[in-house]
This record gives structure tokens, C-alpha cells and sequence, in this order.
């Protein structure tokens, strides 16, 4: 892979697929079991396995890296991180690079596979869950409903990496049937929620804060537009949380998809059809 062809590679395997060099692996939200099994697989053959910290669940390193050494990527920057995993590497060492979530959201994965590459180190992708899908699953929803919400958007809110003219949360809850999926913003959703009721947004639009979806100490906060800045300030939680806008939050005024409609309305005809026949066979019976 190159940063002029991004996908000079892309025939020579798929996702899922393993090949020589270093995977950089998704870890998932927290939980252990959320790991995919061939990051697992890949996890437990590594010699060197370099994470991100404790956005990774300890437990899942004690559980499948137990045997490997283990280096945080927190507080380091590419001039140690690379030396590291391409001497290792080349010393014929297994290395693996294991990011939080998905390598693919709001990650610095490319930057560090980029380099590699040019210093003749092979490097891939293995997705992994991330923390919007955990989030859904805690609440018992979908991010998608049949006539509420039809779109997803992952962003984040404006600050140190993020302009004012680059947030556009107020616009993807203006579109109405867009689920809300907020990154790295856990310290600012009071102010998010006020400038979204500045720009004229409904105060009683659902939303939901899933504070460490997966982990043991998860905490899930459910409120509005217009109550969620105090009750996540109350709860104390500053970082690490999925917050999730829209009325997909509820799970609830959904319509039944078209995909399962015919299926549904055969299965209601034929117990019909069998309760009839039941009957006429109790009355022939009778007779």
C-alpha cells in the first residue's frame, strides 16, 4: 500500500484474510469476547503486541497476550513507535499493533502502516467492533429503523482537532432521520446539547451516553437534548463515552420492514389455514 495508491494492494487479499507483515488489529469496545476471532488468533501468536493503552481492556491483554510483551502506545510518538515494531520485526519477531475500536474510526492506523511501508514493512488491516455498534447493543436498538432513522453519522464535535465550521452534529440532527453517533467528545456534550438548542433544535430529542460500552464499570445515561448535560455531569464521566443523538435512541415508533412483510403475513395465513383445517377435521370426526 502506498499514500499515492491506496489500494495497490486491495487485490491481494480482503478482511479476514491474514498475510505476512504486521496486522493492525481492532481490539473492539472492551469486552474480551468482542475481539474477532482471527485478531484473537493473531493476538495470541505475537511475540510483541504494541496497544493503545488502557483504551484496551487490561483483561483482554491478560487473557490473549499473556505470553507476548507488551508496549502502550500512550505517550509515545512515531519516531519510538516505528523503530520499535520494524526492528522487532525484522529481528523475526511476530509483532502485532492493536488500536482501540476499529482502526478505521477516528484511529491514526494509515500514518504508522504508511511508514512502515516505506521502510519495507508489510502491514494490514483487521477490523474490529467498534464503539457506536457496542452502544446499540447496551441499549437494545438499532442504529437503523424502518421510518426513523435511515442514515448513520460518526463524527465529533468541534475543539483542539476540530474547527467550529468543520462540526456538523447541528446539521446531521436537522436531517431528522439521522442516528447521531458522537467520537471523543464525552467532555463536551453540555455544550454540544446547548448549541444544538441554540440553533433551534427540539430540547426532547433522545439521546443516550454509554460511558465504556463492553467494559465491567459501563454506565448508560438516557436523556434529552435538553437534560443530558446534567445528567452526564452529575454521573461524573469526562472521557470514553459513546454519545448516541436521535430517536433510533429509543428503540421505539419503528415500522415493521418490508423485508420480513410478506413473511410475517404468510405465517399469519397459514396458521389461519391450519386452524381451519383443524376444525373441519374435528367436525368430520363428530360426524
Amino acid at each position: 500500500m502506498t499514500e499515492d495508491d491506496p489500494a495497490a494492494d486491495s487485490e491481494e487479499y480482503t478482511a479476514g484474510d491474514t498475510r505476512e507483515g504486521i496486522p493492525f488489529i481492532g481490539a473492539g469496545p472492551g469486552d474480551p469476547g468482542l475481539l474477532t476471532v482471527t485478531g484473537k488468533r493473531l493476538v495470541e501468536d505475537a511475540d510483541l503486541v504494541v496497544h493503545a493503552g488502557s483504551l484496551v481492556n487490561s483483561e483482554l491483554l491478560e487473557e490473549f497476550c499473556a505470553d507476548a510483551e507488551q508496549v502502550s502506545s500512550i505517550g509515545k510518538d512515531l519516531e519510538e513507535l516505528i523503530p520499535l515494531m520494524r526492528d522487532a520485526y525484522e529481528d523475526g519477531e511476530t509483532v502485532v499493533r492493536l488500536h482501540s475500536g476499529d482502526p478505521a474510526i477516528y484511529g491514526a492506523a494509515l500514518e504508522q502502516m504508511d511508514i512502515l511501508e516505506r521502510e519495507g514493512v508489510p502491514t494490514y488491516f483487521v477490523p474490529g467492533v467498534t464503539s457506536a455498534f457496542a452502544a446499540s447493543a447496551t441499549l437494545r436498538t438499532q442504529l437503523t429503523l424502518n421510518e426513523v432513522s435511515n442514515h448513520v453519522a460518526f463524527t465529533r464535535p468541534q475543539g483542539k482537532t476540530l474547527t467550529a465550521e468543520e462540526d456538523h452534529i447541528s446539521e446531521f440532527v436537522e436531517m431528522g432521520d439521522v442516528t447521531t453517533c458522537i467520537y471523543l467528545g464525552t467532555h463536551a456534550v453540555a455544550d454540544t446539547m446547548d448549541r444544538l438548542i441554540e440553533d433551534g433544535h427540539d430540547e426532547d430529542i433522545p439521546v443516550a451516553v454509554v460511558y465504556h460500552a463492553s467494559w465491567p464499570d459501563e454506565d448508560v445515561i438516557v436523556g434529552t437534548v435538553g437534560t443530558i448535560g446534567e445528567k452526564l455531569e452529575a454521573a461524573g464521566h469526562r472521557a470514553s463515552a459513546m454519545v448516541i443523538i436521535g430517536d433510533a435512541v429509543t428503540g421505539a415508533g419503528y415500522e415493521r420492514s418490508f423485508l420480513y412483510g410478506d413473511w410475517a403475513n404468510r405465517g399469519a395465513d397459514d396458521e389461519e389455514d391450519e386452524a381451519s383445517t383443524a376444525d373441519e377435521n374435528t367436525e368430520t370426526t363428530k360426524q
